[in-house]
C-alpha cells in the first residue's frame, strides 16, 4: 500500500491536490475580503470649498450633503465667546466664536491643546481673518451627564449649537461647527490641529463576493474528493494486479448437490 501511495503518479496527485487547496483557499479569502470591505464606509467625491454661509444658517440644520464639506469662513474671532470642549482625545477642543460680518456667527474648532493652560487658549487671532475646514453638524447634548459632571468654568462637553445659544447670549448662532485646518494670515500661537475626516457614505454589501468565497472553498473540497477517488482506485487496481492474497485462508469446497429421486 505504501508503495502505491508514494509511486510517481499518486505523488503528483498529492502534490496537485495539495495546490489546489492552496490556491482556492487563498481564492475565497480574498473573495471573502471584498465581501467584508464593501460593507464599510466609502469616501466621496470630494467637492471644491464654499462659503460656510451656503450651507448653515441660524435655527436651521444642516443636511446631510453638507456634512464634512470643505468651506471657506471670513471674519473676526470674538475672545469673548471662547470655551474648551473636554475629553477630546486626552485633551481640549479650543472653540472660539467668528463674527461674519453680516450680523451671524459660527462656531470655529482652532485646534486641540493638552491642557487649559496652553499659550494657544489666549492667544486669540486679532483682526480679519479667513478660516478653511470641514463643516460638522451640532452635536447631541446628554443632559443628564452634563448635570452630574463637574467641569471647570469655560468649559462644555460637546460642541452643541442648543447649548451655546444659551452661553453665548444675544448671539445670533449659526447651526454646526467649522473644525479648522488652515487660517490666513496664520496665528501667532498655533494649537495642534483637529482631524475631520472627507464626506463619506455608507457602503453596501456585495453579496455577490460572498457566493465567489463559497464557491472557490467548494471548488477546495471537490479537488480533495478528487483525489481520494484517484487514490482509491490506484489502489484498488493494484489489488488486483497482484490477485487473490496467498496468506488468506482456502475456501471450503463446495458440497455437489444430489441428483433428485424420482417417486414411482
Amino acid at each position: 500500500m505504501l508503495r502505491i501511495l508514494f509511486s510517481a503518479r499518486v505523488v503528483v496527485l498529492h502534490l496537485l491536490a495539495i495546490g489546489a487547496l492552496i490556491v482556492c483557499g487563498l481564492l475565497g479569502r480574498w473573495q471573502l475580503g471584498v465581501f467584508e470591505e464593501s460593507g464599510g464606509p466609502r469616501a466621496l467625491v470630494d467637492p471644491a470649498p464654499v462659503a460656510v454661509a451656503t450651507l448653515t444658517a441660524p435655527g436651521e440644520h444642516i443636511t446631510a450633503d453638507a456634512v464634512s464639506r470643505r468651506v471657506i469662513a471670513e471674519g473676526a474671532f470674538d475672545a469673548s465667546k471662547q470655551l474648551l470642549v473636554a475629553e477630546r482625545d486626552g485633551g481640549l477642543w479650543l472653540l472660539t466664536a467668528l463674527d461674519l460680518g453680516d450680523g451671524t456667527y459660527v462656531p470655529v474648532v482652532r485646534g486641540w491643546v493638552a491642557t487649559a493652560q496652553d499659550p494657544a487658549v489666549a492667544a486669540v487671532p486679532e483682526g480679519r481673518v479667513t478660516v478653511s475646514g470641514r463643516l460638522q453638524p451640532s452635536e447631541a447634548t446628554d443632559s443628564v451627564q452634563r448635570r452630574t459632571r463637574q467641569l471647570p468654568q469655560g468649559q462644555v462637553l460637546t460642541v452643541s449649537s442648543a447649548e451655546l445659544i444659551n452661553l453665548w447670549r444675544d448671539t445670533k448662532l449659526r447651526n454646526g461647527f467649522v473644525v479648522a485646518a488652515e487660517q490666513s494670515p496664520a496665528p501667532a500661537v498655533a494649537a495642534k490641529p483637529v482631524n475631520a475626516p472627507p464626506p463619506t457614505e455608507s457602503g453596501v454589501l456585495t453579496w455577490r463576493n460572498l457566493a465567489y468565497a463559497a464557491q472557490w472553498w467548494i471548488f477546495g473540497l471537490f479537488a480533495v474528493f478528487m483525489w481520494w477517488h484517484f487514490v482509491r482506485d490506484a489502489l484498488r487496481g493494484r489489488a488486483r494486479e497482484d490477485g487473490p492474497d496467498p496468506d488468506a485462508e482456502p475456501a471450503a469446497p463446495e458440497t455437489p448437490a444430489l441428483p433428485a429421486r424420482t417417486v414411482l
